[in-house]
């Protein structure tokens, strides 16, 4: 069984991520047969993971191994992603830095909402997996602020999100399932 990790990298107070990453849960589940994969998700704002570099508390330093253990457990992610700044969350890239050989050989999709749907932030992070040892699949969601929530801050996804959801999921899962093999 692949076991997939859904990954909320932003950890602002009100954040959008949470509904866009409850709506990739249900829908990855749908879209799979639970015989063959599972999904959980982990929320970064569960982590409380210090700057990198800097020395961590008793705390923190059990949060890093909590995260290094959590994201080490998973064949494949699904990166659900804000974009700040044109790029990818700082708390975010900041606890990718804490991990490297939980990632070798592993898969990754992209999901992102913002202005333009986290395209800029996504295009960032395929850089950042790149060096991480992740493949990264060719469809990512792009959800905007502007169509996909009204107000800016209500969920309210446009149908043909599921279909590239599916696409997605199909391709991670390829991947996840083909790089377990040389793990």
């Amino acid at each position: 069984m692949l076991k997939i990790g859904i990954i909320l990298g932003s950890v602002r107070e009100g954040r959008n991520g949470l509904a866009v990453s409850h709506w990739t849960l249900e829908k990855s589940k749908a879209f799979s047969n639970e015989n063959e994969v599972s999904y959980e998700l982990v929320d970064l704002a569960d982590y409380n993971l210090p700057f990198l570099g800097v020395a961590p508390t008793s705390e923190q330093a059990t949060a890093i191994t909590k995260w290094s253990e959590k994201i080490a457990s998973f064949d494949g992610y699904i990166f659900i992603t804000a974009e700040y700044n044109h790029g990818v969350a700082g708390a975010f890239k900041n606890a990718l830095d804490f991990l490297k050989p939980e990632f070798k050989d592993k898969a990754v999709a992209f999901i992102g909402y913002g202005g333009l749907g986290a395209a800029r932030s996504i295009e960032n992070l395929r850089m950042i997996v790149a060096e991480l040892g992740l493949a990264s699949t060719q469809r990512n969601v792009n959800f905007s602020l502007i169509t996909d929530f009204e107000k800016m801050s209500n969920f309210t996804p446009a149908q043909f999100h599921e279909s590239e959801l599916k696409e997605l999921i199909q391709q991670l899962t390829a991947w996840s399932g083909a790089l377990k093999t040389i793990r």
